[in-house]
């Protein structure tokens, strides 16, 4: 069974109803004895850095549960948006911590006003994969997804899986082994997501 985990932040409703209309089975938790039940975890996440591991550490066995699944038990395990970023080692936005599941760090956008490039990165816009990965089965070289972020991630780049353009590149998506990250929105992303969620529902990871 896949688990998406309620953490207090997170888009929970349209990654269930995104799951389901792939016909895959899905439960939303935050008893951290039902999450260690899973198979298969996803972290979704709108909302601050800080807010997140906040409630992360504060629910009582929720980051030991956590921490098995991913690097005891390495069963597949997808970050979304703030998901993904709550990975990295710290973020720019906040002072706490991240999980450090991956060697990677969350950073602010930062433009020259007179490039008119806006803050966040809202909308649709193309992703490139950077190697061959059971979560990218399927995808050819004009797959879009839909993106709503002021942070971005920048990992060590033997991580990185899929990269994207806006103003410069960055890690619109990671993997290290079992763990997977993505910034964008697969639940708001049409085909595109429910492939992605299918390969990931369906696929042998790590």
């Amino acid at each position: 069974m896949i688990c998406i985990v309620d953490y207090g932040l997170g888009n929970l409703g349209s990654i269930k109803n995104m799951l389901k209309r792939i016909g895959v089975s899905s439960s939303i938790e935050s008893d951290p004895d039902r999450i260690a039940a899973a198979s298969k975890l996803i972290l979704p996440g709108v909302g601050a850095f800080d807010s997140a591991m906040r409630c992360i550490n504060e629910t009582k066995h929720l980051r030991e549960v956590l921490d098995r699944k991913a690097l005891v038990e390495c069963i597949p395990v997808l970050g979304i948006c703030l998901g993904m970023q709550i990975f990295t080692e710290s973020s720019e936005e906040g002072d706490l911590p991240g999980l450090g599941w991956i060697n990677a760090k969350t950073k602010r956008f930062c433009f020259d006003q007179r490039s008119r490039m806006k803050v966040p990165h809202m909308g649709w816009n193309k992703v490139i994969g950077q190697r061959p990965d059971a979560l990218l089965d399927g995808f050819d070289g004009d797959c879009k997804f839909y993106f709503v972020h002021s942070y971005y991630v920048e990992s060590d780049p033997k991580f990185s899986l899929m990269k994207t353009l806006y103003g410069h590149e960055f890690d619109s998506a990671i993997c290290r082994e079992n763990i997977y990250g993505v910034q964008f929105h697969p639940e708001k992303s049409h085909k595109f997501g429910m492939r992605l969620l299918a390969n990931f529902a369906t696929g042998r990871h790590g």
